[in-house]
């Protein structure tokens, strides 16, 4: 039987089904591209020898299309529905957190926020209804391009939706240089006090400083990606110390040159695994990059990069890392 496995870091704009998303976008009525579905699916997806050149393409030429189409209540339920079920199917994901930005969903304020995410949840559990086996939790990420006031919105939905299947809440976006992560830092520990769990974008790109600010000062739950960390062997320290958990995603990272090669990824995973750092693997969104978790940990194993003894250590650690109570 398929190890159980658990998926902490996904995306909801690259995690479904490009069919479905089709779908979606014909209800909807919104005009495309392209009327034949095979360009559609190139536009939302990666070929296997596909690069971004940064996060910020990456935003750009995929996410823009897919949160687009995203943009309703019905949409929403439909793709967090897709996804949950699709993974328990595909990877037997007995344990999934999904995120996404309800405010890149709202279509510039003419949605209401609480009927997207509400729709989400009802998503979520209509799929969990199906698939008993399954935990799962939403979390809302707010954006480093927008101001603070509008990520204290995000934050005041996520407290609101607590309740109902939300949580944690997290920051994400390509770096911009009029972001300030210590502004954001009472946001965080806001979140934190209501009990939402905290993971922060962090280390993907951009500098190693801010990431050591948040491993020292707002001291999250867990951090999205932190791969910069394995070029300094004090912020590992830290990390480890800290007990923070990493949220590694390979094939995310080589497919938008954060990480240049196999050998780099290798090195960086090496590195964690030799200071004793907790991490967990994950796809960042099994569809836009043509993956999935077996797939991600046949990588690894396939290019020596970890143990089988090393990945299931790495899954054991996503079960202790989750946000979702009554894991």
């Amino acid at each position: 039987m398929m190890k159980k496995r658990a998926e902490l870091h996904s995306h909801l704009g690259s995690s479904v089904d490009p069919v479905i998303m089709w779908t979606i976008a014909h209800q909807q009525g919104i005009k495309l591209p392209s009327k034949d579905y095979w360009d559609f699916e190139e536009m939302i997806t990666m070929s296997a020898d596909e690069r971004n050149t940064s996060l910020e393409e990456m935003d750009r030429k995929y996410f823009e299309w897919t949160e687009r189409i995203q943009s309703s209540p019905e949409a929403l339920e439909v793709s967090v529905h897709s996804v949950i079920g699709g993974g328990y199917r595909k990877c037997n994901i007995v344990l999934q957190e999904l995120r996404f930005n309800p405010m890149r969903r709202n279509r510039s304020g003419e949605r209401d926020l609480d009927h997207i995410i509400s729709a989400s949840l009802r998503g979520m559990d209509r799929a969990l209804l199906e698939y008993p086996q399954v935990k799962a939790g939403i979390l809302l990420s707010m954006d480093r391009r927008f101001s603070i006031e509008q990520n204290e919105i995000i934050l005041d939905k996520a407290i609101r939706y607590a309740k109902d299947g939300v949580v944690g809440i997290d920051i994400a976006g390509p770096h911009v240089k009029d972001f300030s992560m210590e502004a954001h830092a009472p946001l965080f520990a806001r979140a934190r006090d209501r009990g939402l769990g905290v993971t922060i974008h962090t280390g993907e790109e951009g500098s190693v400083d801010e990431m050591r600010y948040v491993v020292t000062t707002i001291k999250p739950n867990r951090i999205g990606h932190g791969i910069l960390a394995a070029q300094d062997p004090s912020l590992l320290e830290l990390v480890r110390d800290a007990g923070i958990t990493l949220e590694i995603c390979p094939t995310s990272n080589l497919k938008n040159s954060i990480i240049k090669s196999v050998d780099e990824l290798r090195s960086t995973l090496r590195a964690f695994v030799d200071s004793g750092v907790k991490f967990t693997i994950n796809t960042d969104g099994p569809e836009m990059y043509q993956s999935n978790l077996a797939d991600e940990e046949a990588f690894l194993l396939k290019e020596n990069i970890l143990t089988q003894e090393e990945i299931d250590r790495a899954t054991a650690w996503a079960f202790d890392a989750t946000f979702i109570a009554g894991r």
